[in-house]
């Protein structure tokens, strides 16, 4: 192996740690709202549909960013737009930790989720175009693994630091974290057109030319096996996030009656259950040489947990831990979905095709947090708990839960209409 080859190894997977460590800081923003739900409704006085639409502008911009990003990340290059989500992730944590009012948080909210929007298509580019083709699915699910470190920091330990140092601190340190990892992915990442012809990593940059950017998003719009992977992360992912991402601990602090503290770490379980889940089944498909039986036995299980909560039967706390547990591993089916769009879309616009497939998660995510906070306050009776928040009766939960149930259930018979690739890419030019 040549010196050139080693320096080239070596900075390619400095880069994809560097991508990896900004999509940890993604994830724990991402599900940031979960740990502090107490502490945000008694910072900002709000209601349960208040605090679901400040949760839900996170992903509202993460949606709308997706197809762009993936334009840049094919065109631009993933360098640029990590650095520049890095500094504007960092503004909107100082803004959001800062905010005197719900507004300023709202508009804080809004950047974190503008800034960190690039950074998972940008490392699915990555992987894409510096990696083996038959390991993608693997390392995708490795990545995700680490990434939902974030997530589990999100849970338990964010609301222990929360009662101890304020939600606020924790926001503004996080501002130059964010800012720190922009400057490193700048530092250490290569175009990933250089590297893959194993030439310097000054000999060209990609081109931005509309006429190619319009023709290859129509062709991915255009490709009808594209649309079955989207219907299927958005039932999937759209309805794990919506969960996950906010009214698991005020489904199990006011219907199970569980100590906060209890609550998140049934939160982290989830998150930390996801993260295994993601590396299994992305290695189980990987080595069965099959996407489709893996994704439609998972998915479906996923749908029948939701018929358990929404009986509203008591549990014992070991059953709640066990469901959450199996919960997170088989909701992890919907990371295959990227790889699925990605086998069935021309391997140039890999950034493309995942980021529209992407879309459809957050945005199902987007929609679901403020619609099941406006129906459980839509069913308040008026109680309010001893630190003058809004108290909300296991009723108030059931019609929005079954809001999740349905989406879920929606993905899981999407899976039956995606197209089986045998873990290679299927795609063929039109005749």
């Amino acid at each position: 192996m040549s010196d050139l080859v080693r320096r080239q190894r070596r900075r390619r997977i400095l880069a994809l740690g560097g991508v990896v460590a900004a999509y940890v800081l993604s994830f724990f923003q991402r599900f940031a709202p979960v740990g502090i739900a107490p502490d945000l409704i008694l910072a900002f006085n709000t209601t349960a549909s208040s605090l679901g639409v400040l949760a839900a502008t996170y992903f509202y911009v993460y949606t709308v960013m997706q197809v762009p990003t993936g334009i840049l990340v094919d065109t631009l290059g993933p360098r640029l737009i990590l650095l520049l989500g890095g500094l504007v992730g960092g503004v909107g944590s100082l803004l959001f930790g800062l905010a005197p009012n719900l507004d300023l948080a709202l508009l804080g909210r809004t950047l974190i989720g503008l800034g960190v929007s690039v950074t998972f298509i940008a490392m699915l580019k990555i992987i894409a175009v510096s990696f083996d083709e038959r390991r993608f699915a693997s390392l995708v699910g490795l990545s995700v693994l680490i990434g939902n470190l974030g997530s589990v920091l999100a849970g338990s330990p964010l609301s222990w630091l929360a009662q101890i140092t304020g939600w606020r601190g924790v926001f503004i340190g996080l501002a130059g974290v964010s800012l720190l990892l922009g400057v490193a992915c700048w530092y250490w990442l290569r175009e990933p057109s250089d590297e893959t012809q194993g030439l310097p990593a000054t000999t060209g940059k990609p081109r931005f030319d509309r006429t190619v950017v319009l023709s290859g998003l129509l062709s991915v719009l255009g490709n009808r096996d594209t649309w079955p992977v989207v219907a299927a992360n958005f039932g999937i992912c759209g309805s794990f996030l919506a969960f996950a991402g906010l009214w698991a601990t005020p489904f199990l602090t006011q219907v199970h009656h569980l100590p906060r503290v209890v609550s998140a770490n049934h939160v982290s379980l989830l998150f930390a259950a996801f993260a295994l889940g993601s590396v299994f089944v992305g290695t189980l498909s990987d080595r069965l040489g099959r996407r489709k039986p893996v994704l439609v036995a998972s998915s479906h299980l996923y749908a029948l947990i939701w018929l358990i909560w929404l009986s509203g039967s008591p549990l014992p706390l070991s059953l709640s831990y066990a469901l959450f547990a199996l919960m997170g591993l088989v909701s992890a089916s919907f990371t295959l979905t990227w790889t699925c769009a990605k086998e069935v879309n021309p391997p140039l616009l890999s950034g493309m095709s995942t980021s529209v497939t992407n879309m459809g998660g957050f945005l199902a995510a987007a929609i679901l947090q403020p619609l099941v906070g406006w129906v459980i306050d839509w069913g308040w009776q008026g109680g309010l708990t001893a630190t003058g928040a809004r108290l909300y009766t296991p009723e108030n939960f059931q019609a929005s839960l079954l809001l999740l149930a349905g989406t879920a259930s929606f993905g899981a018979l999407a899976t039956w209409r995606i197209r089986e690739t045998h873990c290679r890419n299927v795609w063929h030019a039109p005749a």
